[in-house]
């Protein structure tokens, strides 16, 4: 075991056992958390007034302005922001050489399925009415970002639209029944918890069925979505999960890349100041982007 690790597990147990207060309080914490193990560097954000959804241009000085990575952030669909999110933007630029556009879609309990999903169709369409061509656009998300990501892909080919070069997902909640999860929660050592998930869903779907394709992807019809890099922890809690999942798509002929980082929990890209495999996996994920027009 990696005692590094396990103290880091503490420590962002610690912070996700005192969500107390008003909700605002409780985004902000959660955004500064997260903040908190970023490097605070040079950073380049902006709003994007016209888009239909509020969202912001994240780029670096290597960025194209023509290659978009569109991207979803994390937070158990109740919490989370660009804000939160923004450092992890400014890698993924970075290291891809792509703009990020950054969507803060709508959260739930107020916004329930199928807001946040409406949100992310309306700002890949947005691009697309922009000017910008399919095979520029990466879609790209972590934890339940990693799932709206799935989400879009699915619904964008049902709707006959032109499908992105590609998908990243790093952590995603791919099946929101958590079958597997229920069943192995002591074999995984993770941040969050089987009764977090159980909360999400409850705010989330409320009440709707959770074989929606578009609430779980893994339920979807998986055939013609673009090339796609999985990447999970292998204390994940979603692991089994997102195994069942790539063993699905690899069966319709995607090409699904799953990356199971040693040692690593969900979302630990957030944490990279403290972890070298969060700056390791954001260099994987610019290889793989660059790799998709080759």
């Amino acid at each position: 075991m990696n005692e590094n690790v396990d103290d880091l597990l503490k420590v962002i147990k610690n912070q996700f056992n005192q969500e107390k207060g008003d909700i605002e309080t409780v985004q902000r914490d959660f955004d500064e958390f997260y903040l908190s193990f970023s490097s605070k560097g040079p950073l380049k954000i902006t709003g994007e007034p016209d888009a239909p959804v509020p969202s912001y241009w994240i780029v670096t000085p290597q960025s194209s302005y023509k290659k978009v990575i569109l991207f979803f952030h994390g937070g158990g669909i109740n919490l989370g922001s660009t804000h939160g999110h923004q450092d992890l933007c400014q890698r993924l630029s970075r290291y891809t050489g792509f703009s990020v556009f950054s969507v803060d879609y709508s959260l739930a309990p107020e916004h329930p399925f199928p807001a946040a999903v409406e949100d992310c169709i309306l700002s890949y369409l947005w691009l697309r009415d922009e000017g910008f061509q399919a095979s520029e656009l990466v879609v790209a998300g972590i934890s339940v970002g990693g799932n709206l990501a799935l989400s879009t892909l699915l619904a964008l080919k049902k709707m006959g639209e032109t499908l992105p070069l590609g998908g990243v997902c790093m952590s995603p909640v791919v099946d929101f029944k958590f079958p597997v999860v229920y069943n192995h929660l002591k074999d995984v050592n993770d941040w969050i918890t089987y009764k977090r998930l159980e909360k999400v869903r409850k705010l989330y779907l409320q009440e709707k069925p959770p074989s929606n394709p578009l609430i779980s992807p893994i339920y979807g019809d998986l055939e013609g979505l673009p090339p796609l890099l999985i990447q999970a922890g292998s204390r994940e809690l979603l692991l089994c999960d997102i195994n069942r999942f790539r063993d699905l798509a690899v069966k319709k002929d995607v090409k699904v890349s799953l990356e199971v980082w040693q040692d690593m929990f969900h979302s630990w890209q957030l944490f990279y100041s403290h972890l070298p495999e969060g700056e390791g996996s954001m260099r994987s994920v610019g290889e793989f982007v660059n790799e998709l027009k080759k």
